[in-house]
């Protein structure tokens, strides 16, 4: 889908509007009234009289009728200590606050800079109010630090149980013993092995992991910057997809509830497919691939996480861990994919709940809108990973990630709004499955009228609108 064009400001249509607001003000208005009176009357403004306050430039010239108007003459300066105001913006035309003009006594126009007079201001005592007091920081991406930490002390538990261990050298079955001597959840061991070198060496010693442990508790303040810390690339401050993949191998190896897996190593890499598509799902709200530490804090994941360590039974983890779960959906997806070749097509889709997804919306599926994998438009087929985004949409209608994968499908400009004549298009596909079960369909306009009826919308169907009705929204989206 080609990007959309930027948009480029027309600077006549700025100016434009700038001048028509300058010239609808009131005050401005009256001005001119007065000036065109007295130039009808061909009277000259004598400037040499008169409050300095009220000092306005007109010269009129009888030959060719023009008019030379200026701003005011500039205010006396007011004294140190009492900030003296600026001349009224809505009696100043546009183009005319860089310099003022001011008539002479020999009728010369003498040109005055503005600047004289903000260097005045400038010299001007500063007042001293609160706003003048430093704002405290409240911008922590990181974590809020926190002051009452002993970072001596938690590193001294943790070469305590390092001594247990020969040669003062943890392996990953140690680091059961040193996740929770650093207070971390027990499934964090294999992160903490891995950013302290222990997948290179087998082990990791004393020195190098209080080392990365110290600098960890210095730069991270909470769990999830200590999470992202521990899983992601060198570098960077986000996941990416293949960063779970050692932490969930170890949960697959070592997890009570998963233990029966040991026996079928083919559909470890499909679970922890599942599970890390489900991660993102629910996690990465902003469809970028790359959970950041602020979605992070906004889901569930590290406490369904930290619950790994309590609950033997992963199926009761429904959320992301769920073996049950991952079953179904393999299932389903094994149905469909005929040949094996754990891709499907278009037409392998068709036959996905009875044919209940119209043509349609199948195509807008494989053109990419809603797949990370950009093969999936060039080559027509859909992964296992995809599917699992599908499935999961196509079964719970009334979660945000599943009313913005509908409405993103549905969105076929890529405006951020549906409009009546994409409605329109989608109904039409409706409409004839229901005419082949000899179904009178309802006309589109009565249609339209009951879901903007329900929807409420300010102007346009949005994705807001329809997370705001949610129910109405996932309705719309069936």
């Amino acid at each position: 889908m080609p990007s959309p064009q930027v948009l480029q400001p027309v600077l006549k249509m700025k100016v434009d509007e700038l001048f028509l607001n300058w010239l609808s003000d009131t005050a401005t208005q009256s001005l001119l009234k007065d000036y065109l009176d007295l130039i009808k009357s061909g009277q000259h403004i004598d400037m040499s009289s008169g409050d300095a306050q009220d000092k306005r430039s007109l010269t009129f010239n009888e030959n060719n009728n023009v008019v030379s108007q200026r701003n005011l003459a500039e205010k006396k300066p007011a004294p140190l200590g009492t900030p003296s105001s600026p001349p009224s913006a809505s009696t100043l035309p546009s183009g005319s606050s860089s310099n003022t003009r001011m008539t002479g006594p020999n009728g010369r126009v003498l040109r005055r800079s503005v600047s004289t007079k903000k260097a005045q201001v400038r010299t001007e005592k500063p007042v001293t109010t609160a706003l003048s007091e430093s704002i405290p920081k409240f911008y922590f991406p990181k974590g809020r630090p926190q002051a009452n930490i002993n970072i001596d002390s938690l590193i001294s538990k943790i070469e305590k149980i390092f001594a247990q261990f020969p040669n003062e050298r943890a392996t990953i079955e140690d680091m059961g013993q040193v996740a929770k001597a650093c207070e971390c959840p027990l499934y964090w061991k294999m992160p903490l092995f891995y950013l302290s070198g222990g997948d290179r060496t087998g082990f990791v010693s004393v020195h190098k992991f209080v080392a990365m442990w110290r600098k960890t508790l210095q730069t991270c303040h909470d769990d999830a910057s200590k999470f992202v810390h521990l899983l992601a690339k060198p570098g960077c401050n986000y996941l990416e997809q293949d960063d779970f993949i050692p932490f969930l191998q170890d949960v697959v190896n070592t997890h009570a509830g998963l233990a029966f897996l040991k026996e079928a190593p083919d559909f470890h890499s499909r679970y922890m497919t599942t599970v890390i598509q489900r991660i993102f799902y629910n996690v990465n709200r902003s469809w970028t691939g790359r959970i950041t530490c602020t979605e992070l804090r906004k889901s569930n994941f590290l406490q369904n996480l930290a619950l790994l360590e309590q609950e033997e039974d992963v199926n009761q983890l429904t959320e992301f861990f769920s073996y049950e779960h991952f079953y179904v959906i393999y299932c389903k997806f094994w149905e469909l994919d005929t040949d094996h070749d754990l891709y499907i097509d278009q037409k392998d889709l068709v036959q996905h709940n009875d044919q209940a997804i119209s043509q349609k919306m199948i195509e807008r599926i494989f053109s990419g809108t809603v797949t990370r994998d950009r093969k999936v438009y060039k080559e027509g087929r859909l992964s296992y990973a995809d599917f699992v985004w599908f499935l999961i949409s196509e079964e719970d209608k009334r979660t945000d990630t599943s009313i913005e994968y509908w409405f993103r499908c549905m969105d076929l400009d890529g405006d951020g709004v549906l409009s009546m004549y994409e409605l329109e298009y989608f109904y039409e596909d409706q409409c004839q499955k229901l005419e082949t079960m000899a179904i009178e369909p309802l006309p589109f306009e009565d249609c339209l009228c009951q879901m903007l009826d329900l929807v409420k919308p300010e102007v346009e169907v949005t994705v807001a609108d329809a997370r705001t009705h949610f129910p109405v929204g996932s309705l719309i989206m069936s």
